[in-house]
């Protein structure tokens, strides 16, 4: 094999019935599949891993209706939403989740422990769908396309949905919540 393949010849070797391509996809995003996951779990690396398994198995059986193969990772954490989304509905785990979340969540160096915990406890009152917006694009540095495309939502929802949830997250810090 020459070079590195991009993720549109991936999906077609993967297509062609080849598990290594399919492997090699999996490989490239796994990591932004975990992490959004963690951020929209709040339960720590064992849920998240157990819903990014359960997002790539259903993944793999449905690689056929991926319209845009350079899209996958958009279409990965599409996926990865969807089951998050389920987990949330059907484990309501309250306090005992909340309390592990502000234990792990990740937050930029150089914040405060009093600020850590302001942004932790905003973010865990957001709406999961607001808070998959911020963790998408104000966390993972993605495009609001980007995250239009892969949680299902318009392109304006995404952007007031950031907008909402950033005016939060300053308001949690302090600032005006006019933001």
């Amino acid at each position: 094999m020459g070079g590195l393949q991009t993720d549109a010849e991936l999906v077609s070797r993967a297509l062609a019935g080849s598990d290594a391509a399919f492997s090699r996809l999996i490989e490239r995003h796994q990591a932004s599949v975990r992490g959004f996951l963690r951020r929209m779990l709040g339960g720590g690396w064992a849920e998240a891993d157990d819903v990014a398994q359960d997002a790539f198995l259903a993944a793999w059986g449905s690689l056929r209706s991926l319209k845009e193969p350079a899209g996958v990772r958009a279409w990965l954490c599409g996926i990865a939403w969807r089951k998050a989304q389920d987990r949330i509905r059907s484990s309501r785990r309250g306090a005992a989740r909340d309390n592990i979340w502000l234990e792990t969540v990740e937050t930029p160096a150089g914040i405060s422990p009093e600020d850590r915990m302001s942004v932790t406890a905003a973010m865990a009152e957001l709406p999961p769908d607001v808070r998959a917006c911020v963790a998408l694009c104000l966390a993972d540095g993605w495009s609001h396309g980007e995250a239009s495309m892969a949680l299902g939502l318009p392109l304006g929802t995404v952007k007031s949905h950031v907008a909402r949830g950033r005016a939060r997250l300053l308001k949690a810090l302090g600032g005006p919540d006019d933001a």
